[in-house]
């Protein structure tokens, strides 16, 4: 691996266990200023605090969250976006770059794509266009890859996320985000299909904490790199302490009660 990668990848994973908790708070562009990602130092300040790898933002929101002291925590820069306003909100564009990334001090990049989307041609070209420029750099890639199309019955199946999570492999990630599948045995399908760390999705606000921690538990057993997580995490009553039971269950393989019990 080149050494400016691997030195940015020990900034956003556990070097021990090459596992992380990212905390994606770029979701502004797709729906607006909601709950949680108001006051954003604050956000990010709560995150860190529970023990976050890293933070995931689009290239104008360093500005707005950057703040002096306190615990450590990575910086992914986002690189492509949609909005909801849009009658095609699962087509992806690039809205950044990886000099964007560089010039904020940005540990790694990001891109989301959508297979089966009419614009899934496009967003692979970007994602394969950017692998190769974020290679000659040494910045690390996180693909978040989704099954979103009229061909799409559900994106949640073992074989439709182990295709997901293939193709970010195939075309150059370091990183892989994609959907739990609802089962350790079926996600480690997903994970045999991978030569690279996989992260598991939020999803939508889930109701229960316990199904949070549950979920990243489950991963983490069939074989997950831990989680890349927004809305559970920014818009939970006390973002810190939902992060630091789950930095137990992640990086300290504690049980699901015991995690519990820190909330």
């Amino acid at each position: 691996m080149h050494l400016g990668k691997a030195i940015r990848m020990e900034r956003i994973m556990n070097r021990n266990n090459g596992r992380t908790i990212v905390v994606p708070l770029d979701h502004g562009v797709t729906v607006g200023p909601i709950y949680g990602l108001i006051d954003l130092r604050d956000t990010v300040n709560q995150v860190a605090e529970g023990g976050a790898n890293a933070m995931l933002m689009h290239k104008g929101i360093p500005r707005c969250s950057h703040r002096a002291g306190g615990k450590d925590i990575g910086l992914i820069i986002h690189l492509s976006a949609s909005t909801s306003l849009s009658p095609y909100p699962n087509a992806k564009t690039m809205v950044g770059s990886v000099s964007d990334a560089i010039k904020l001090g940005a540990d790694a990049v990001s891109i989301h794509v959508n297979l089966g989307d009419a614009t899934e041609t496009q967003m692979l070209s970007d994602f394969g266009a950017l692998c190769s420029e974020a290679s000659e750099w040494g910045m690390p890639v996180l693909a978040m890859v989704y099954a979103r199309g009229p061909k799409i019955t559900d994106e949640y199946a073992p074989e439709v996320v182990a295709h997901c999570a293939r193709v970010g492999v195939e075309l150059g990630a370091d990183i892989v985000k994609v959907n739990y599948t609802g089962s350790p045995e079926s996600f480690a399908t997903v994970v045999n299909g991978c030569c690279v760390p996989v992260v598991i999705a939020g999803g939508p606000r889930l109701e229960s904490e316990r199904d949070l921690v549950q979920m990243v538990y489950d991963s983490i057993q069939a074989g997950g790199s831990g989680l890349s997580v927004g809305r559970n995490i920014f818009q939970h009553p006390h973002p810190a302490k939902i992060v630091a039971a789950l930095n137990k269950v992640v990086h300290e393989d504690w049980e699901v009660d015991a995690a519990m019990e820190l909330l």
